[in-house]
């Protein structure tokens, strides 16, 4: 049997989305008020779902105390109250759009998994604005 498991979590990060490249009427153009030269911030909410068969001895697809603390180790500890932009070596030269986040937490977190594991990420910018990616 197939099954997926869900952890959610949250932090809180400020960014400005801009290209180094483009003017600022430029990317006030296209990106709006998430180019404020003086970044602006969300309240992100993160699920990380987990797929794959459960285990005949455990009946688990994967220990959750285990996913909650690759989360809070790989995710939480590293993107919490940071401007990206600035503090996340990443975002440096990656512009930190949902979807870019949202890849950079797979990224992050799939290695710490089983291989014959699948990995989704949604996350949540805001309430109404969210992104899902899982690596395809």
């Amino acid at each position: 049997m197939i099954v997926t498991v869900s952890r959610k979590a949250h932090f809180n990060a400020a960014h400005r989305l801009f290209r180094k490249d483009w003017s600022d009427e430029k990317n006030a153009e296209v990106f709006g008020k998430c180019s404020n030269p003086n970044y602006h911030g969300h309240n992100y909410e993160l699920t990380v779902s987990v797929t794959g068969g459960i285990d005949h001895e455990t009946g688990f697809v994967m220990d959750m105390k285990v996913l909650k603390d690759i989360i809070k180790e790989e995710i939480e500890d590293y993107l919490d109250h940071k401007n990206l932009n600035v503090e996340v070596e990443e975002f440096k030269t990656l512009n930190p759009t949902a979807e870019n986040i949202a890849v950079v937490i797979y990224d992050k977190i799939k290695p710490r998994l089983k291989p014959s594991l699948d990995l989704t990420i949604t996350l949540y910018e805001t309430p109404r604005n969210f992104v899902t990616y899982s690596g395809i």
